[in-house]
């Protein structure tokens, strides 16, 4: 017998998730110097506004 997938209810919207992601890796970013580490962080964070703007246009046309 396989295992047992854990399952749980998100309590918090997709975009209040991505929201806040996208807060954390700005903070993350600031403590960070310039360079590759800091790039990547502000890249997730875009990635995760894109990913929210998606999300909006998607409800929007349900």
């Amino acid at each position: 017998m396989g295992k047992k997938r854990r399952r749980f209810k998100q309590t918090d919207s997709l975009e209040t998730r991505l929201t806040q992601f996208a807060e954390d890796m700005r903070e993350r970013a600031e403590r960070v110097q310039a360079g590759d580490q800091r790039n990547s962080l502000l890249k997730r964070a875009y990635n995760a506004d894109q990913a929210i703007e998606l999300e909006r246009q998607l409800r929007q046309h349900q």
